[in-house]
């Protein structure tokens, strides 16, 4: 899988998630076997460029190349001169987002709303492409309203305008992420298409991974959701498109580590009052349905220290440990609302697969 001039390390990708992509995320997902990561998305509102957020989101120090930033907005001057400032900010690739379904975004006609006029998405394009001398690509949607789904036309604007790859979510903007991602429409752009395409959209298992890729045809496929708290996914569906063979499940000892360092890593990026917080829809979505995560949970949320929030979460790895070195789940806690916290979503409340 290429983009651009760069060759991936595989056809697994990140997909970038508001409140989620940060860069101890991808990170450890890149650790655990994915082959690219694109950044949070970041707005092209220049007023906002010099916040805490914006500039947490573009830190970029000790990733891994190549290194993909997301820009949003809906002004094609804004959003090329978002462009060139990300790449003299270190960006190697440039993502575009069409694809963001959440009010707030769309009510800004940006994200997903984008798709309804056409002709403000090819001047969005080719403005961001002529900006800058690095690949262009765009993450996207089926269309906005089910019923009319416009994506071969945005594909063909987008591989006019000299976009470097097309990441597709098999979903409308009205479906949100309700129902099922729908692949055939993702096959039928493939077969059309010469640039390459990813396919998006409820990929949770290194089967569903495998038929995916089936299915669509598509170049690489991006996984968001089904990585939060499973960042060995990537590892599991590495192996298993490699040798057509299951990994066993992590065990509780590498789960321990791989949770502590993650919470390490969150302290010192964000600093002590937001990493807290920030860590704790990691700490949900890998608990999530683990036995006694439920109870962990509740209690955990109060906690308003770093240390005491990383001496509660060893604890409760050290329990499991003691009961046994696998993982055991409890179906009857997997669907307690774990990371449904206040803290899951940020101030766009996306949480974009």
């Amino acid at each position: 899988m290429h983009i651009g001039p760069y060759a991936l390390a595989n056809n697994l990708i990140v997909a970038p998630m508001a409140g989620v992509t940060d860069r101890p995320f991808r990170q450890l997902c890149k650790r655990f076997g994915a082959g690219h990561a694109v950044s949070e998305m970041i707005t092209a509102d220049q007023s906002l460029r010099l916040t805490k957020k914006t500039q947490r989101r573009a830190d970029f120090t000790g990733e891994l190349a190549p290194i993909s930033v997301q820009i949003a907005g809906s002004e094609p001057a804004k959003l090329a001169e978002a462009a060139r400032y990300q790449v003299a900010n270190g960006a190697q690739i440039v993502d575009i987002n069409m694809g963001c379904p959440v009010k707030k975004v769309c009510n800004k006609l940006a994200g997903s709303a984008l798709l309804q006029d056409e002709a403000l998405v090819q001047e969005i394009l080719e403005r961001v492409v002529a900006a800058v001398e690095v690949p262009v690509t765009l993450k996207t949607r089926l269309g906005f309203c089910n019923g009319e789904e416009n994506i071969h036309r945005v594909a063909e604007i987008a591989e006019n305008a000299g976009i470097a790859a097309l990441a597709i979510h098999g979903r409308t903007r009205e479906d949100m992420y309700n129902g099922n991602a729908r692949y055939e429409l993702i096959r039928a752009v493939k077969a059309t298409r010469r640039i390459p395409i990813i396919a998006n959209g409820d990929i949770d298992t290194p089967q569903k991974a495998r038929h995916v890729l089936d299915v669509t045809g598509a170049d690489a496929i991006m996984i968001g959701r089904a990585a939060q708290g499973r960042p060995w996914l990537f590892r599991e569906i590495g192996h298993f498109l490699a040798t057509g063979e299951m990994l066993a499940p992590p065990d509780v000892s590498e789960v321990r580590a791989v949770m502590m360092e993650h919470l390490d890593a969150l302290y010192a990026f964000y600093g002590e009052y937001s990493g807290v917080r920030i860590a704790r829809k990691h700490i949900a979505w890998t608990t999530r349905g683990l036995q006694g995560g439920n109870a962990f949970r509740q209690a955990m949320y109060a906690l308003e220290s770093s240390a005491d929030q990383a001496r509660a979460t060893r604890e409760f790895f050290d329990r499991l440990a003691a009961q046994s070195a696998r993982l055991v789940y409890d179906d009857s806690a997997a669907t307690d609302g774990a990371a449904q916290n206040t803290e899951q979503q940020d101030e766009t409340g996306e949480t974009n697969d």
